[in-house]
């Protein structure tokens, strides 16, 4: 008799809260990194885990998990919610600072999404090896993926494979959040990379939620596209997202991926989540926000997945040829801050909306004087919903 195995597909889910750090927004205290710890090991214990790691960027906790029980799991959020609860607790005794930030709700109701914590999950059936990156960013918003995800999976002068590996020579299939409306379309590269740039050039409002092979409809990589501010309709701290990409066989190489982060593109967030600033690469041993809190800062990850287990990690920008990045990152840094309270680098009137700001302006309003003969701005002749900077009523 011939025993047939059924494949088990393996969930990869990375989720992260802001639970509370010392000295401000710098850095998580490794007594709330053990707490975490500890409610992860009782539930791979319990076999509601196969494997985890836990870890920081910056301020934010980091919960890097693996199972057999698929995307938004009520169980796998439960557990993740209830070690950023311990963590909080244990920020609260020790007096760290904003404990508790991220976590908007007292009650879990079956899913992190919309509690506050940023979520990037994924589900595949194994290769024979799997090597995966994560990127968890501090200080900045979803959005700042945008640009290096499209790099990585539609410029063929970052990523060559586009152009000589059959697999990958079909394109990428992108799948676009509008994080005001809460709707998405998938578009294809690289027939209409044209229209995604029309969208994912407007990186607070739409966001590479996810990414797919063409050839296949294998999954390539996955976002977290919760916004903090639109969630609680204030400023209650930075969404500092996270993101999953598979790579190598049939997907961009390592090199290619991380080739997407060695220009430091301007991202929204840094101090008072009200700047423009560059994305900095950085090995984990920097991964604390200090100057101005910040720059922004990203650290990668590189696992292997074997049997739901991770083999690992790597840090993946612990290397030299990452410096003269983060060089130029310290003169564009200095070269925004020259610009204090002024734009570009204060970000614009619409992201300003969900800042301390409206309530400077609001004591200003009654001051303002009618000016005879001032001609009034004209309505532009063409508009569209899909570039309003504010939700639909």
């Amino acid at each position: 008799m011939v025993v047939v195995l059924e494949r088990v597909k393996t969930t990869v889910s990375v989720i992260k809260a802001d639970i509370g750090s010392i000295a401000g927004h710098v850095v998580v205290h490794p007594d709330t990194i053990a707490a975490a710890t500890r409610v992860l090991a009782e539930a791979k214990a319990k076999g509601i885990l196969v494997d985890f790691y836990v870890t920081n960027a910056g301020d934010d906790l980091e919960l890097i998990m693996t199972h057999r029980r698929g995307v938004d799991s009520p169980e796998i959020h439960e557990v993740a919610w209830n070690a950023f609860r311990e963590a909080a607790r244990v920020a609260k005794e020790l007096g760290l600072y904003a404990a508790g930030q991220d976590l908007l709700s007292e009650a879990f109701s079956g899913n992190v999404r919309g509690l506050g914590p940023g979520v990037a999950e994924m589900e595949f059936y194994e290769r024979p090896s799997e090597p995966i990156a994560v990127f968890m960013a501090d200080k900045t918003e979803p959005g700042a993926f945008n640009l290096p995800m499209f790099r990585v999976f539609a410029d063929p002068f970052n990523t060559s494979g586009l152009v000589i590996d059959p697999k990958l020579h079909h394109g990428f299939k992108f799948e676009i959040y509008d994080v005001f409306e809460s709707r998405s379309v998938t578009m294809n590269a690289p027939e209409e990379i044209y229209d995604i740039l029309a969208l994912i050039g407007t990186p607070g409002r739409y966001i590479v939620r996810r990414v797919y092979r063409r050839l296949d409809d294998e999954i390539a990589a996955v976002v977290s596209v919760e916004r903090l501010s639109l969630i609680a309709g204030r400023y209650v701290g930075k969404d500092d997202p996270v993101a999953v990409v598979r790579v190598q066989a049939g997907f961009p190489a390592m090199g290619e991926v991380l080739e997407a982060f060695a220009f430091p593109h301007l991202v929204a967030g840094w101090m008072r989540g009200s700047h423009h600033g560059p994305l900095m690469p950085v090995p984990q041993r920097y991964a604390k926000c200090t100057r101005f809190d910040g720059p922004p800062r990203l650290v990668g990850l590189g696992f292997q997945v074997k049997n739901s287990r991770l083999i690992g990690p790597v840090d993946l920008f612990d290397d030299p040829a990452f410096d003269e990045t983060r060089r130029l990152a310290q003169v564009i840094a200095d070269y925004l801050r020259r610009h204090g309270p002024f734009m570009p680098h204060r970000l614009g009137p619409e992201e300003m909306e969900y800042t301390t700001l409206p309530e400077v302006l609001e004591k200003l309003k009654g001051r303002f004087q009618k000016v005879e003969g001032a001609v009034k701005a004209a309505e532009p002749r063409v508009k569209s919903e899909l570039l309003s900077t504010k939700p639909e009523e």
